[in-house]
């Protein structure tokens, strides 16, 4: 039998987190935790850096120190804490360090180099990597699948274009069909290339892929396009492709961001600073220039070390505190709240980005998830704030927030998928034929719904008093039903991995009013409270994406744990063995600070290739969960 929880401990607990959260929040009122992803990062900046000529001695020694110190005792570099070293991180970062000076035959590079060979070497790295390695020499363009820059004119209705994309993967592609185009070089003195990353038997041209490809498939058949695009660069006379370089150009100034961003994330960042690069303009072009400067918003750096991020996360941070706040028991009218969520009233989108692109008659009213990202707000981004506004009062701007909010949730509507879900940016964007193009070896290229986004829109949905009569909810819940997995569990996109998933849907179950005792929601809950930890936590390894066997199993973290708790208070097992023994890891993992230690990444940017640490996942969704358990624990 589980001991009653103390009502003293787990007040004090509370109020030292919520006292916490009130400590760290930015005197401009928003709240924004580190944003944590991979050496990648680190090392792009450099190679960016050498390619533009604009290397900082200082920067690049911190930069250095940092990569020295995330290298592993193998030699290699990961892309999540405690995973196993990655190839093409490990080749980019070994380049890096070649490019900072660092000696190929140092111990430190030794190892690496080991590592990278008994994988193949170079050849073996993904595309991204071949790229940067192309804009200084070390591999050839002609071995680097085609993306003609004439995709940009091809009409949104046809099966590829460039709006079939995701967000994320269409601003990294655009600026790079006029690289991969224009296919500049940057001379490297001999010093700093690396011929030693190749096997000794490579002869200059990878393996023929198309070996297995069926005769009659759409691999085969991107394959002879590619080898047709290949011939078609080498002509002399290309009709319209200049033009179509110069529409690339045009669509990347007319999407550079207020803080000279593009997105709001590091690759269609770096990229549109290497195409506007390689067309002429010089660092001092004022575009160039913002750009540049705008990274150094991104870096956070210590007293001898330098690392950057490849997002921040201001709005959605402030939005999940809010809601953390209020649900643990903060006055809706506290000054601090007030404060906030003005600032979030001040965030809204008010202009048309993408998305516009198939609701040309919509009216803008979202947010994004960043300081200034004006083309790319999102729909999980929005639900959430709408959430926190709606729980506070913010007196002096009342009729701002309900106006927002109406906007906010008929933006909402307007992005729901066909299949009755929502994807993070775009609508019905599921075009899974683009993951046959050879160029596309790497991360997320599309954009389709899923639950947890789902999830999250109809919680907000269920908390604005909208219900199953309604239909947009009743298609977004149908889609949920839908997309449970046979063991109960559902698939988090956003979040590591199906306990977020899971944990996103049932309080949204919950918010509508749905019967927490059918059979499918109790499959859920017997699946949470089946990979409890011994130690009373939740955790869940990243590697779930790539193995689902190991869906649910991991180290304990305060976030999941967090997420775990939220499921089954929302399913009413306030008073279950298993809710007291996770309420009680909570208590007990509280730091001296009011706030709790998480080293493993619980976000996710791609399955299987970009993960995320965000800091203050391990202080707010704790606090929630504690909150909404003592909610119900003296109802």
């Amino acid at each position: 039998m589980e001991k009653n929880i103390s009502q003293k401990k787990l007040d004090d607990v509370i109020d030292a987190a919520q006292d916490h959260l009130f400590e760290i929040k930015k005197d401009e009122g928003y709240w924004q935790g580190d944003f944590k992803s991979n050496p990648t990062i680190e090392s792009e900046h450099l190679m960016l850096a050498e390619f533009l000529g604009i290397q900082d001695e200082e920067e690049w020694d911190k930069i250095v120190n940092y990569l020295k110190r995330k290298q592993l005792d193998d030699g290699s570099w990961n892309i999540f804490p405690g995973g196993k070293g990655n190839l093409s991180t490990t080749v980019e970062c070994y380049f890096a360090l070649r490019l900072a000076g660092e000696p190929s035959d140092g111990e430190r590079l030794t190892r690496a180099r080991e590592f990278i060979m008994d994988r193949g070497g170079i050849p073996e790295s993904r595309v991204f990597t071949k790229i940067w390695l192309s804009l200084f020499g070390i591999w050839d363009w002609d071995n680097i699948p085609e993306m003609p820059p004439e995709l940009i004119f091809f009409p949104d209705w046809f099966p590829i274009n460039i709006y079939e994309f995701g967000s994320w993967a269409r601003g990294t592609i655009v600026p790079l069909l006029i690289v991969m185009s224009k296919r500049p070089v940057h001379e490297l003195p001999e010093e700093k290339k690396i011929p030693e990353l190749y096997p000794e038997d490579w002869d200059g041209s990878p393996e023929e892929e198309d070996e297995d490809y069926p005769l009659f498939s759409w691999s085969r058949l991107f394959q002879v396009a590619d080898d047709a695009l290949k011939y078609y660069h080498k002509l002399p006379w290309q009709p319209g492709r200049e033009k179509a370089i110069e529409k690339c150009e045009q669509w990347i100034l007319e999407r550079q961001e207020a803080d000279g961003s593009w997105g709001g994330i590091q690759p269609p960042w770096v990229y549109s600073l290497l195409a506007l690069y390689t067309l002429g303009y010089s660092v001092d072009d004022p575009v160039m220039e913002k750009g540049i400067e705008g990274l150094d918003s991104f870096s956070m750096e210590a007293e001898d070390e330098l690392k950057l991020q490849a997002c921040v996360s201001p709005v959605w941070d402030t939005a999940w505190a809010i809601i953390s706040l209020v649900e643990s028991g903060v006055r809706p009218d506290h000054s601090s709240l007030d404060e906030a969520g003005r600032w979030l009233l001040d965030q809204e989108i008010r202009t048309k980005g993408d998305w516009a692109v198939d609701l040309e008659d919509v009216e803008p009213g979202g947010w994004a998830f960043e300081f200034a990202n004006e083309n790319y707000p999102d729909t999980d981004d929005t639900a959430e704030v709408i959430i926190a506004l709606d729980e506070i009062e913010l007196s002096s701007r009342q009729q701002e927030k309900i106006e927002a909010i109406d906007r906010g949730v008929q933006w909402l509507m307007a992005m729901q998928s066909s299949n009755g879900g929502w994807g993070a940016f775009d609508v019905d964007n599921d075009n899974e034929l683009l993951y046959e193009i050879p160029f596309a070896d790497f991360g997320a290229m599309i954009d389709p719904p899923t639950a947890d986004v789902t999830a999250h829109i109809l919680e907000m949905m269920g908390r604005l008093g909208f219900d199953l009569s309604d239909k947009s909810v009743k298609r977004g819940y149908e889609f949920i039903r839908e997309k449970q997995n046979e063991d109960g569990s559902w698939f988090g996109r956003w979040g590591v991995n199906y306990i977020y998933g899971t944990g996103s849907v049932l309080p949204a179950l919950d918010e509508l009013d749905e019967d927490m005792s059918k059979p499918y929601v109790r499959k859920a809950v017997d699946w949470i409270k089946e990979h409890q930890n011994s130690d009373g936590g939740w955790g869940e390894t990243v590697e779930s994406y790539s193995n689902p066997e190991l869906a649910g199993e991991g180290e304990s973290t305060p976030s999941q744990t967090a997420w775990s708790l939220i499921s089954l208070i929302a399913a009413g097992e306030i008073d279950a063995p298993s809710t007291k023994r996770g309420v009680k890891y909570l208590l007990d993992q509280q730091t001296e600070e009011g706030t709790w230690e998480e080293e493993n990444y619980t976000g996710t940017g791609f399955p299987g290739d970009f993960y995320i640490g965000y800091v203050l996942y391990r202080h707010y969704f704790p606090l929630l969960a504690l909150g909404r358990y003592r909610r119900e624990l003296n109802r």
